[in-house]
């Protein structure tokens, strides 16, 4: 497992940006899967965006077009660039990692951060 930090949550107005940052310690970053999940009050966590090992990019439907996840392996840092926000992006934003070649199922991940906080005002 490796130890995740994420930063770069606040309060921003709808169709603002923010750019969230997830900086692992503990093991070579550079072999695991990243994923990003949020949790919206009174609602399950749920996908955003995981970015592989292998470069491979997969988004949810809802941010498809707004949202851009990327790794800067020699930083051991993953980025969601969050763009054109809207209300219903509030929520915890999680990052997730784990060994290998995952796809976008929370299980699959075995190492989590303790989440920020992105609020979007209308």
């Amino acid at each position: 497992q490796v130890q995740l930090v994420e930063s770069g949550g606040g309060l921003v107005q709808a169709g603002g940006s923010l750019r969230l940052s997830c900086v692992a310690s503990g093991r070579t970053f550079s072999s695991y899967t990243v994923g990003w999940f949020r949790q919206a009050p009174g609602k399950e966590r749920e996908f955003v965006a995981r970015i592989r090992y292998s470069g491979n990019l997969y988004y949810a439907d809802s941010v498809k077009g707004r949202f851009t996840i990327s790794r800067d392996n020699g930083k051991n840092t993953v980025y969601l660039q969050m763009n054109s926000l809207k209300p219903e992006d509030t929520a915890v934003y999680y990052c997730a990692a784990a060994l290998g070649n995952l796809g976008n199922t929370q299980s699959e991940f075995d190492s989590w951060g303790l989440g920020t906080q992105v609020t979007v005002s209308s």
